[in-house]
């Protein structure tokens, strides 16, 4: 790939887990970073690691779930930075609990977040890059955005709902003949410090589903998508995939599956206090960096055919037609 000029991106949630890692990856290409995250430690270490990739940090404490906060936060990024080019929004908060198990203002406080703080975002960046006629906005999805799962309401609700939201964006921004570009990179499960950050009423330590990927992963496709905007959205993982086509395919049977394995698949064996508060109202990382990994490092995968089959749109639609019938089948053997 020929060298191409830094530009001015912004990362939300970028001290951590996938922020943390497209954070560095970006660096490597001499990229201007304005880093938003609320933990102070967890900022620095992060700037460090732009600053010793050979890019340019501008660390912003800042809560997504705030407008005013995202809108000076975006006012910053340019006055020391430059114009925005390119605006990842990946901030997010949870609980793991049963529905009935999550208080209605920790409902509210998720959904500010792992939501609203993407629309905040969005507004930000086009107020911006509108006048301008230029610019990409790289929402960071999930499979969950397609399928909701047990134990993960609250959070499966707010990418339902950014896919939604950002569906009818590009459709205005296409009725308007924009040159700005939004795009979507939906996430299968991921190595990431969340796990021990989210508030969990769990009485065993959550885990993702596996299978599960590396951050470095997810931030490969990120920065393709932010590369290749044209793109409604990219799909990382096997995974992602066979959950979608299996939901639409059969999704009685994946409903009455998950009921069945949904609960254990997301619990190791360590034991767990379901008293800790967890991230959902202070930042886990304010006196202590986490990085970018969490603890399964030894069962995630560092590589993903997907991510490449998903950048050869061909290829994916080929593949879609052969993985139907085998999510089918395995979604009926084991209802």
């Amino acid at each position: 790939m020929p060298q191409q000029a830094p530009r001015t991106v912004v990362i939300t949630g970028a001290s951590g887990g996938i922020g943390r890692a497209t954070a560095r990856r970006l660096a490597a290409r001499g990229d201007r970073l304005a880093l938003i995250a609320r933990g102070d430690a967890g900022l620095a270490a992060t700037a460090e690691d732009v600053t010793r990739a050979g890019g340019t940090a501008l660390p912003i404490k800042a809560d997504v779930g705030d407008h005013r906060e995202v809108g000076a936060a975006a006012a910053q990024a340019e006055a020391e930075l430059g114009p925005i080019d390119v605006w990842i929004n990946n901030a997010f908060t949870s609980v793991f609990a049963p529905f009935t198990r999550i208080d209605p203002v920790e409902f509210q406080r998720i959904t500010e977040v792992t939501y609203l703080g993407y629309v905040y975002g969005t507004r930000a960046a086009l107020d911006r890059m509108l006048p301008r006629g230029h610019g990409t906005i790289v929402q960071v999805g999930s499979a969950l955005a397609y399928r909701g799962i047990p134990l993960q309401s609250a959070y499966c609700g707010a990418k339902h709902a950014i896919q939604g939201f950002t569906e009818a964006l590009r459709c205005e921004l296409l009725h308007e003949h924009s040159r700005v570009r939004v795009t979507m990179v939906q996430m299968p499960a991921v190595n990431t410090p969340q796990f021990g950050w989210v508030r969990s009423r769990l009485t065993r330590h959550a885990q993702p589903v596996p299978p599960i990927f590396q951050p470095e992963v997810a931030a490969r496709a990120i920065e393709y998508a932010a590369d290749h905007p044209q793109r409604r959205e990219y799909w990382v993982g096997g995974s992602t995939v066979a959950t979608l086509i299996a939901n639409a395919v059969a999704p009685g049977v994946l409903d009455r599956y998950l009921a069945r394995t949904g609960y254990a698949a997301q619990q190791t064996d360590q034991p767990h206090d379901p008293r800790t508060p967890g991230n959902l109202w202070k930042p886990a990382d304010d006196e202590a960096d986490h990085g970018a990994h969490g603890v399964f490092d030894q069962r995630a995968h560092r590589r993903t055919p997907q991510l490449w089959a998903s950048q050869h749109h061909v290829l994916v639609t080929l593949g879609a037609t052969a993985l139907a019938g085998a999510a089918a089948a395995l979604a009926r053997r084991r209802a």
